[in-house]
Formats: structure tokens, sequence, C-alpha cells
């Protein structure tokens, strides 16, 4: 039993009881027993933090199924390692050397060191976000629907928020919500914070106590940060200017909208992608040229360390510095001053071309089982479901059963990473003591 091994059959675990919590009576709405596909495929949705779902939360489930939902999802957000960790703690025993490795793959970590502060500090940040997003979010919320449905709401769409889940208990996800200043800001708040990895928020409240506080300070970023930071904003910024072009003459998106709730509508779509799920447009009213671009970010994703998914950010960051590379006759590969690891390349090129494969058997799949479809509303959900997003262009809940199991596959391989699984599968790699002999071969 490796380590990845452990991760995998982990979440699998944690996918099989929540599917079979998802099935009793009392968890639905009609107080019948759930269909064992939908729960499966909701169970597997929300332990992937990815928000797809055949059917409409707010109606179909129950208070308790509504609940196990949000549950199911901050237990994946936060990972099963990371849970099982801070379960351990709260008992009191220390977790040995196996447990701190796991730990370290699952956080992507480069060291051991202080794994039970770390954990600490994830729960810490979690609460200190989710409960910020709740406070904020009551306002809008509790006048509507009063303070019981009004506190519920808030919580539920804050947690999906910070897990990059995207479960919405209205049944147009917050379209309804789009011209909402409070609500927009505070659902994509926590959608960035969510996603953008926990050392990167670490290392910004380090810095912005000690400038608080006028310490003397020696900080310097990581690379993590700096590529995180860096890269987010200008996703989020070539996301919200190209959609508010492209949609803008489209009446059915953000064409009938006044020039301030269009570039509402535009970030709120620019950050929706980074592996959140939630929508404040018809997806599936959007032109072909606007699914393309939500599709590249979907594929993208959020940053290592996160809740959300995709090839990762940092990912996206060694592989474009590797074409500036080859593009300047340059034999390394920098980032702001620092080489880039040849192991950390071959991981990148691995990550790229294990998620290209998953996306295109699952595609084709699909497209066996449901030839009626759309190749575009295909495509979207698959990158949706493997980057773990959980948009959506209304097609999820009449796919076939085929199809269904399809997703909630793609979705699992997404949610512990397409590297991991193969190492959970093929096993930990031996070493050798044989090199082979150097030879060249014509690329491109």
């Amino acid at each position: 039993m490796t380590v990845a091994r452990t991760i995998c059959l982990g979440f699998l675990a944690v996918i099989t009881v929540g599917t079979v919590l998802l099935m009793v009576p009392f968890s639905t709405s009609s107080g019948m027993w759930n269909d064992p596909i939908v729960a499966l495929f909701t169970s597997t949705s929300a332990v992937c933090v990815t928000g797809l779902s055949v059917v409409d939360p707010g109606t179909y489930f129950s208070f308790w199924g509504q609940f196990f939902i949000a549950l199911l999802a901050q237990i994946g957000g936060l990972g099963y390692m990371t849970t099982t960790t801070f379960l351990i703690l709260l008992i009191g025993r220390r977790f040995d050397l196996r447990q701190k490795v796991a730990i370290q793959q699952a956080l992507d970590r480069p060291g051991m060191k202080g794994s039970a502060q770390i954990i600490r500090s994830i729960i810490a940040t979690t609460l200190i976000f989710e409960i910020t997003g709740i406070f904020l979010l009551l306002p809008v919320f509790v006048p509507k629907h009063g303070w019981d449905q009004g506190l519920w709401l808030a919580i539920f769409h804050s947690v999906n928020a910070w897990n990059n889940a995207g479960f919405s208990l209205f049944k147009d996800s917050l379209i309804g919500y789009q011209s909402s200043f409070l609500v927009v800001f505070t659902i994509t708040g926590l959608i960035i914070f969510g996603g953008i990895g926990y050392q990167v928020i670490l290392e910004t409240y380090f810095w912005l106590r000690d400038r608080l506080l006028k310490k003397p300070t020696n900080l310097l970023f990581s690379l993590d940060f700096k590529v995180a930071i860096s890269t987010t904003l200008v996703l989020l910024i070539f996301g919200t200017v190209t959609f508010f072009f492209i949609e803008s003459r489209n009446s059915e998106t953000f064409g009938t909208l006044s020039f301030i709730d269009k570039l509402l509508v535009a970030w709120f779509q620019s950050v929706t992608p980074r592996t959140a799920g939630f929508n404040t447009i018809d997806i599936g009213k959007m032109t072909n040229a606007g699914l393309f671009i939500m599709i590249a970010l979907m594929f993208i994703g959020a940053s290592p360390g996160g809740t959300g998914g995709g090839i990762k950010t940092t990912t996206l960051r060694v592989l474009t510095s590797c074409t500036k590379a080859i593009l300047q006759g340059k034999e390394e590969v920098l980032l702001y001053e620092r080489k880039i690891a040849t192991s950390l390349i071959l991981k990148a090129v691995g990550v790229l071309v294990g998620s290209v494969a998953t996306v295109i058997v699952s595609t084709i799949l699909i497209t066996l089982t449901d030839p009626e479809l759309e190749f575009i509303q295909i495509l979207f959900e698959v990158v949706s479901a493997f980057a773990t997003v959980g948009l959506s262009t209304g097609i999820t809940g009449s796919v076939s059963a085929a199809a269904k199991l399809t997703l909630i596959v793609t979705m699992y391989i997404g949610r512990v990473g397409i590297l991991l699984l193969m190492s959970a599968v093929l096993g930990d790699p031996r070493p050798s003591r044989i090199h082979y002999p150097e030879e060249n071969l014509l690329v491109g």
C-alpha cells in the first residue's frame, strides 16, 4: 500500500460513504430512496469539488442531503489526507513518517517539516474565509428568505465557493444575483483565494503582518507565490476583457445588460472557470468563441495547494517558459531568475500529456454513447469534469447512464491528479543503475 494508493483509495472511500448517505430516504425531498446513479454522481461531484449535477440540489435533496453535499465538498476541498490528519490531531495522536510523506505528496510540498503546523494553518485559513463569506452573504439572503433559510444559503454557498465546488441551491445558480456587487465580489473572492493555494495566502499574511506592525522584514516571496499571483492576475484580466468584447453583442448573455452589469458578469465568468462552477449567465447560450475561451481557462485551472483543479497555473508557466527558452535558443529554463529543474519540466509535460489524453478519451466515449449531442457541448462537459469546474451548457442531466459514468471517472481522475493516479496503479518507481547512451532525435 503506497502513499499514492492510500490517497486514491481514501477518496474512493469518501465517495462511497457519500453515495450511501445521499441514497437514504431522509436525504431526498421526496422521502424515497435515491437513484444510485444520481447519488454516485452527486457524491463524486462533491468530493471532487466539481459542482456538476444531474438534478437540482435545491429541490431534489432535503436539508440533510444538502448538508451532506456541503460536508463532502468540504472534505474534498481540504483533501483526504488533510482531513484525516486533522482528525488525528484532534484526538491527540501523533502521526508517523508515512503520514508525513502522504501530507507532503497531497499538498505538493517540498519537505516534511512542520506538517502538523501547516495542517492547523490550513484549517484555520479555511474557517476564517468561510465564516467571513457567510457574514457577507447574510445581508443578501436573509431579507429575502428569512433567517433560517437565509443563513443556510449563506453557509452552503460560502463553503462551495471557497472549496471551488460550484453547487448552488438556486435552480439558475447565481443568475438572479448577477447585478449584486456583494454577491459577485464575495463569491469571486472566495473562489480566487480558495484556488490560489494556502502557501500563497500564508506568505501574504506574513508580509501584511510585518508591514502593519512596521517590523523589519527579510521575507522573500517564493517562486510559487510569484508564479501563482502573476499568472492568476493575467488570466483574470484576459478572461474579463475577452468575455466582455465577445459576448457584448450576444443578446442572450451580455447584450441587454448595462455597461456596469456587463463588467460584473464578465468578471464573474472570468473567475468561475478557475474550477468554481457558479455562473451568472446561461452558459448554454454563449457563443462558440466564448465557450472555447472558457474551456481553455477551465483546463488551466487554479494553483497547486488550493481547492481547484486543472493542470494548474504553475504547469502552464513551466511549459510556456520552456517554449520561450527554445525560441530564444537557450538550454536552461528560467522563471524569475531561477532555473527550473529538469525533473519539474518532465512532471509538467507528464501532467499536460496525461490531461489531454484523459480529455480526448472521455470525449470520444461520450460522443459514442450520446451521438445526438453537439461536439462543443461534449468537450465543454468533459473539460469541466476533468478540471473539477462544474460549469455546464445544460446537458448534464440528460446524458445517458454510460456518459454519466464516464464523467464520474473523469471527475475522479481530475481530483486525485493524473500523475498520482498512475503512481497508484504502477507503484513506486524502482531505482536503476543502468544508464543508456544519448542520441539526437528530430523534433518539430
